[in-house]
Order: structure tokens, then C-alpha cells, then sequence
């Protein structure tokens, strides 16, 4: 189980960066090319934004330009993604992010120029726009909050600098944190942050299980100290940044650009903290049962409901099944899934260095790229399900719009995702009548698809609104204050049904989803979308997906709203989401029920 080095991996369990670049030659080519393009618009139209015409003309290099940048620094950060340890590729990496800062640095004059314009001006250019017109409405919904030129030049400038909290925290992870093996009954198991997380925390032997979460949280509180000030960095950049640009509190600032309202990010966090909690505290007390623990503790909420019984999956087998499972989105998507594996567009590679978790990045009309590990489970094809999802998402965006519209808004980006992983889940309900097969089946809905959004991220999210409460009332953060934050929550939720035991409350540690706004609520966000738009195909079919690939396809020309309202979804009152919990709930009664005829 020790992870081998990068360069020990085998190369089909790895991804083809060469699809988007054949040689860093290529990519160091169009790195030149955007230098050059910036310096030629920086001497073109600078200080000439002033009609309608040379505003668009600015817009149309501009995204020549953005095309560029995103290529290039995609390239750069997934080389760099899956080996922390190599060097060379951080310091490309932070190269290239200077170089890109100093881009946005010299073109900020256009967004400055275009908001300083005479009001018949701006809507003149939005008139006569086509590919930009979103982006202009854009600059004149951010007007209020701009600063100064100059300001926003040297912002621009430190961006590397300012997001640097970010690329620090991935370093303390995965770079310097060394585990050591830990013992069960004199025999020594490795440890390291994937093992953990995709073997351990889910391993049927509780002896191995416990140790393994206390080996962990040993480590993960080595590093509490240094982990907590990255973080606090982050959040006080983040107050500091609403105050200057006018916004009351850091959650207007956040949520202003995620055109989501107050309400709706305060209701996600309610009510599923005041409605799911009593579903998955019954869920902790079933998995208590089943493995006849002597005390249900935090360590255990991931341990299988069927400790024999783990149904194996080969690479090329999920293909297979994934093709078909999708198969209800049309043959453009499954064909869009052969090719993903035929190109290699995933990394299933495990070695030491590599970013853990999942994720999909998806270049402006290139082949998406998706990062995770395979352990040759079937849960693992479900993940894969997930991350197709996001490719399928920005794979129409990319098509349907210019480069501006194709960076989808955070409250939904994960339904595309979710609502993949529910079809894969319900097609492997039909395809085996098997009792055994149906439970797995239906708890690997609750501890990964569900449990994973509706849980782990969402506590995460009620953590991170007590944290930036308290920054909002000018508080600093410590390891000893992020602690208490998360123990509490964790409390809260799982009431006396889950003991919360010592390094629980580090959990804060292990995500980097702090580092990217408010992003955790919105798992259960898109979840619940999700839900409801898997329920509305299985019920309606084609006029039911002809709706969903429009909203695939709508990018951010729409708003969470109207994006959810597209596809048949009114998320303007908390029906859907209760909905969703209900769902939850009768999933994890079902199970409870083939766990009593399976034992009689």
C-alpha cells in the first residue's frame, strides 16, 4: 500500500497533458504569444476606450487573450498537481502565475476605462455586442464596487502574491506533511493522505480504522498551528477586500458574485443542519449496529454497511458501465466518454506528491481533464460519473459561448456533476436485483454522493459561516479558535447519536475549499438540483433532458434561479431541498430494511 513515486507510475493510469500542449516548447509558445498580444493592446487602446466600437475591438482581444492564459496556466497546474515533490514543476507553475499576473497587471485598464465610460456609452457597446455583451453587464452590475485604476492595476499585479494562501496550504499537505506507519496488533500498515481518505476511513476493521484516524489526526495537529495562519491569511485578504470595495460584510462580497442572495446561502446551511441531522444520526446508530461497536465515534461514519462485500471494478469495465449508464444523455455524451478514456483524460494514477480528492478542469474548448485515484471499486466509477459530469458541462458551455460565459456560477456548478453520479446510481439499482447488491448500492448513495455533499461539505460550509462571523467582527483565527469552530458544529449535528472524539475537530485541516470562497455550501446546492433534475428524467425522459442540455449548455449567461428554473427546478422557496432530504431519508429506511430481511 506504500505510494510509489511519480515517475514509477505506469503511464495509462496517467493523463495525456499533450492533448493540450505536445512539448512545454508549445506551451512556452503561447505563453510568448499572450505576453506579446497584452503589450500590443496595452499600446493599442489604452486610454482609447471611448466608443462603442473600440470597447468591443479591446473585448475581442481580450479573449483571444484569456484563451491563451487559460490554456497555458491549466497546463502548468495540472503537471504540477500530480507531483509536489518535483520542483521544477512548482517553479514553472509560479513562473507562469507571475507572468500572468503582470498580464492582468498591464490590461486592467480596459475593465477600468470600460466602467469609467458615460452610462449611453457602455450601453451602446452592450447593444452592439454579441460574444461580449455578458461581460459588459458584468462590468457595469461591478461598477459600484471597483476601485480606482491604479488600485486595480496593483491588485491585478499581486494577484499571485494574494492568492498565494491558497498554493501554501496544498505545500504544508502534501509537500511537507510525512506520515508515519502505524501498528494494529504488531502489524504495520503506511499511511499518507490518500490512504487515508480513500482506503482507511472506510476500512470494515475498526481496530485499523480507529488507529488509522488517530495516526492521522497525530500528524494533521503537527501542522495545526502553521495550517490555521495560512487560513487566517486568507480570510482577513478576504475581509480586507470587501471593505474596500464597499461591501458590508465578506458574505456580500462573496455571494455578490455568485448573484445568490443572503437568504438563499443562509437556508441551504438551516435547513439541512435542523432536517438531515435526525436521517443521518439514525444512519450512525445502523452502522453502530452492524459492526456491534462498542460506541459509535467519528472515526466510524464512513465504515461500510457491508464490510464483506465491495463490488470490484476494472478501468476498462467502468467504461463499459458508465456508457451505458449515461446512456439516457444522448450518444454525443457517451462518445464524449469513450474518447475520455481513449485520450486518457484522467490521472487514476496513486503516488506520493499528487493532489488528493477530485477534480475536473476543463480548458476553453479542449478536453477536460479529471484528477482522482482508482482503488478498482466500484464507488470509484461513481466518483469518475461525477467529474464526466463536470466535462459534459463545460463541454457544452465551451460550444455555446465565447470564452466570458463559459465559467458556470458556483451555486450550480455541481448539479451537472451530481446529476451524473445519481443516473450511475439508480442504472446499477436496475441492473441487479440482488438484495446485497441493492443495499451497497443505495449506502454508497449516502456515504458518498450523499454523505460527501449533503455532509461533509456542508458542515464545512456551517463552520466556515461561523468563521467568517467572527472575521466580520474583526476577529483574528488560531488553530485553537478554527478547533473549538468545528467541534461545535460537528456536535451539533451529530447530537449524542456520534461521539466526537480527539482529532475531529482538525477536520478543518483537510480541505482546500476554504481557499476558494463560499464554494462548500454549494455541493448540497447543486445536490439538490441534482436530485430533482435525475428524478425529473426518470420520470419525463427526453423532454425532461432536451431541458437539462439547455441548461448545460446556458453557462453564465443565466443565474442560479434561472438556471435551476430551466430545468424544472424553483429553488426561490426550500421545497426542493426538503424534497431531497426526504429522499435521503427514505434511501436510508430502505436500507435499514434490507439490513433486517438480509439478517434473517
Amino acid at each position: 500500500m506504500s505510494l510509489p513515486s511519480r515517475k514509477d507510475v505506469p503511464v495509462e493510469l496517467t493523463w495525456d497533458l499533450s492533448l493540450l500542449y505536445p512539448s512545454l516548447e508549445d506551451m512556452f509558445a503561447d505563453e510568448k504569444k499572450a505576453v506579446e498580444l497584452s503589450d500590443a493592446m496595452t499600446a493599442q487602446y489604452r486610454g482609447k476606450l471611448n466608443t462603442p466600437e473600440i470597447i468591443n475591438a479591446c473585448l475581442d482581444d481580450m479573449r483571444t487573450l484569456l484563451v491563451l492564459m487559460d490554456h497555458v496556466q491549466t497546463y502548468v497546474s495540472l503537471d504540477a498537481s500530480v507531483d509536489y515533490y518535483d520542483n521544477e514543476k512548482q517553479e514553472r507553475q509560479a513562473v507562469i502565475e507571475r507572468e500572468h499576473a503582470a498580464i492582468y497587471e498591464k490590461i486592467s485598464f480596459a475593465d477600468s476605462e470600460i466602467s469609467d465610460v458615460p452610462e449611453e456609452v457602455l450601453a451602446a457597446a452592450i447593444e452592439m455586442a454579441s460574444e461580449n455583451k455578458m461581460y459588459l453587464k458584468k462590468l457595469k452590475k461591478e461598477k459600484p464596487h471597483r476601485l480606482d485604476a491604479r488600485t486595480e492595476a496593483v491588485l491585478a499585479r499581486l494577484s499571485g502574491t494574494l492568492d498565494a494562501p491558497y498554493n501554501l496550504y496544498h505545500i504544508v499537505k502534501l509537500a511537507d506533511m510525512k506520515f508515519e506507519p502505524f501498528s494494529v496488533n504488531w502489524e504495520e500498515f503506511p499511511l499518507g493522505y490518500s490512504l487515508f481518505e480513500d482506503d482507511y476511513e472506510y476500512d470494515a476493521r475498526t481496530e485499523v480504522r480507529r488507529a488509522a484516524f488517530a495516526a492521522f489526526s497525530k500528524k494533521l495537529k503537527e501542522y495545526e498551528n502553521i495550517t490555521a495562519a495560512v487560513y487566517d491569511t486568507q480570510v482577513q485578504k478576504e475581509k480586507t477586500m470587501a471593505a474596500l470595495r464597499g461591501f458590508d460584510s465578506v458574505f456580500d462580497s462573496m455571494l455578490f458574485s455568485q448573484d445568490v442572495t443572503r437568504e438563499m446561502y443562509d437556508r441551504q446551511i438551516d435547513v439541512i443542519m435542523e432536517k438531515l441531522a435526525p436521517h443521518m444520526r439514525k444512519y450512525a446508530k445502523l452502522i453502530q449496529k452492524i459492526h456491534g461497536l462498542d460506541r459509535m465515534t467519528y472515526a466510524d461514519l464512513k465504515a461500510p454497511i457491508d464490510g464483506d462485500y465491495d463490488p470490484k471494478i476494472s478501468i476498462k469495465e467502468a467504461e463499459e458501465s458508465l456508457a451505458k449508464g449515461l446512456s439516457v444523455l444522448g450518444e454525443d455524451y457517451v462518445g464524449m466518454i469513450h474518447t475520455a478514456f481513449r485520450e486518457r483524460w484522467m490521472d487514476f494514477a496513486k503516488n506520493q506528491g499528487k493532489e488528493t480528492g477530485g477534480f475536473c478542469a476543463s480548458p476553453y474548448r479542449k478536453n477536460s481533464y479529471i484528477l482522482m485515484t482508482w482503488n478498482d471499486r466500484m464507488s470509484d466509477m461513481l466518483t469518475l460519473a461525477h467529474e464526466l459530469g463536470h466535462a459534459g458541462h463545460f463541454r457544452a458551455c465551451s460550444a455555446a459561448h465565447s470564452v466570458f460565459d463559459t465559467f458556470d456560477q458556483m451555486y450550480v456548478g455541481e448539479a451537472p456533476s451530481t446529476t451524473n453520479e445519481l443516473l450511475m446510481a439508480h442504472y446499477l439499482l436496475r441492473s441487479n436485483p440482488d438484495k446485497r447488491f441493492r443495499r451497497w448500492v443505495l449506502s454508497s448513495m449516502i456515504t458518498n454522493t450523499y454523505y460527501h455533499n449533503f455532509v461533509t461539505h456542508l458542515l464545512e460550509a456551517a463552520y466556515q459561516r461561523e468563521v467568517y462571523k467572527k472575521v466580520d467582527q474583526g476577529f483574528s483565527m488560531n488553530a485553537e479558535v478554527l478547533s473549538g469552530i468545528m467541534r461545535g458544529t460537528l456536535q451539533k449535528f451529530w447530537g449524542d447519536a456520534v461521539e466526537i472524539t480527539e482529532g475531529a475537530e482538525l477536520t478543518w485541516m483537510r480541505q482546500p475549499h476554504y481557499y476558494m470562497g463560499l464554494y462548500s455550501y454549494t455541493y448540497s446546492a447543486g445536490l439538490t438540483i441534482g436530485t430533482q433534475v435525475c428524478r425529473r428524467i426518470e420520470k419525463e425522459g427526453q423532454p425532461a433532458v432536451d431541458d437539462w442540455k439547455k441548461v448545460l449548455a446556458a453557462g453564465s449567461t443565466v443565474k442560479p434561479v434561472e438556471f435551476a428554473g430551466m430545468a424544472g427546478v424553483d429553488i426561490t422557496t426550500d421545497q426542493p431541498l426538503c424534497d431531497t432530504i426526504a429522499y435521503i431519508g427514505e434511501i436510508i429506511d430502505e436500507i435499514i430494511r434490507l439490513t433486517e430481511e438480509l439478517e434473517e
